[in-house]
């Protein structure tokens, strides 16, 4: 309850003070018993009563969200030039009134579901874009009283700003920005675009009537059924178009797995190749070496060929019979040690013959 209120209580029970007084002292003299002085009590009851209805009709409060416009009999123009600031404040009583304004943000709704905004029913902007494509729009306005321009929107508007000056420039504003784009730059790739493009033109149109633009929210775009049909078909079209991409891309994907393996398979089998004809060259060439470290052997010790040869021989073999043209008889206990180098062979000289055989052999 505010200092205004507490005025204006106090008025009206003092009015009723008044008249109650009145009423008791015209009773008591019609009964023959006069009051003393009761008309000048009278008087001093209505006197103060009249002196808070004074008070309580010139007094005004205003609140911090408000400013008030003076209303007034004593002005040329009607009201005054400057809106009153929040708190306390004096009119001429009986000859100035105030209206306040609200300089918090409202919220304007514009939405085809029915109860979301001010228009009961469906009141969505219906717009054509470039391309003749019909869109509807829910949108939201959100604005407040520009505090320096209240008395100009109240000898311009008065209450109606909001249907008559925040309703038909939002829709105007809208119509006119959707028709600069095609129908998917509406809903898609340039929808931030329009948005700015609406917020810039709202702007300036709200300024010019004392109007201060804070946000334009484009809260949902809906389209004709045909229209909605066609993008569901397309919707569908490019799904089936993805999918097959991406079977293309998993069959590549497979080749692409299928000519790696047998390029692995070639590689490891040219490895293969490549190190068995490698483990052969050196095979090769520990062979070439090893011959030639047998030659050279073989040019310094000629007998060293029939030293291998008895190796092969059976080790259990003692008596070798050799050709009757052959000058040697080897020892093969000798060859039992393989670190003795096979010695020069002993020729094998026949015993001479006793006298006594040679005598016999005589007869």
């Amino acid at each position: 309850m505010n200092i205004e209120t507490v005025f204006n209580t106090l008025a009206v029970i003092a009015w009723i003070i008044a008249i109650l007084v009145t009423f008791l002292i015209i009773a008591q003299k019609m009964r023959n018993q006069p009051v003393k002085k009761g008309v000048l009590i009278i008087s001093l009851v209505f006197a103060g009563a009249l002196i808070l209805s004074l008070v309580s009709a010139g007094i005004v409060f205003i609140n911090p969200e408000d400013r008030g416009v003076v209303i007034s009999a004593l002005m040329p123009e009607g009201y005054r030039k400057e809106a009153l600031e929040p708190g306390l404040a004096w009119i001429v009583p009986f000859a100035e009134n105030v209206i306040s304004y609200p300089i918090s943000k409202q919220t304007y709704t514009m939405s085809i579901a029915s109860g979301e905004g001010q228009v009961f029913g469906d009141d969505s902007i219906e717009a054509r874009t470039s391309d003749g494509q019909k869109v509807l729009i829910d949108a939201s306005v959100i604005f407040s009283i520009n505090p320096n321009k209240v008395v100009n929107l109240h000898v311009d508007w008065q209450d109606r700003y909001d249907n008559d000056l925040v309703r038909p420039v939002a829709r105007g504003v809208i119509r006119n920005a959707v028709s600069q784009f095609e129908i998917e730059e509406v809903y898609s790739t340039k929808r931030e675009e329009l948005v700015g493009i609406v917020s810039d033109l709202m702007t300036d149109a709200f300024e010019e009537n004392g109007l201060i633009m804070h946000e334009f929210v484009l809260r949902n775009i809906s389209f004709s059924d045909e229209y909605a049909a066609s993008v569901e078909q397309k919707q569908i079209a490019e799904q089936l178009a993805q999918q097959a991409a991406f079977v293309v891309q998993q069959k590549e994907y497979e080749a692409d797995q299928v000519r790696a393996s047998a390029e692995g398979d070639r590689d490891a089998a040219i490895l293969a190749a490549e190190g068995r004809a490698e483990g052969k060259l050196i095979e090769a060439e520990a062979e070439a070496k090893a011959f030639a470290l047998i030659n050279e052997q073989i040019s310094k010790n000629p007998d060293l060929l029939n030293y291998l040869y008895i190796q092969q021989i059976a080790p259990n073999t003692q008596v070798i019979f050799l050709p009757a043209e052959a000058p040697y008889l080897f020892n093969l206990n000798d060859f039992n040690n393989p670190e003795e180098i096979i010695a020069e062979p002993e020729v094998y000289t026949p015993p001479a013959a006793t006298e006594t055989e040679t005598e016999s052999g005589g007869n």
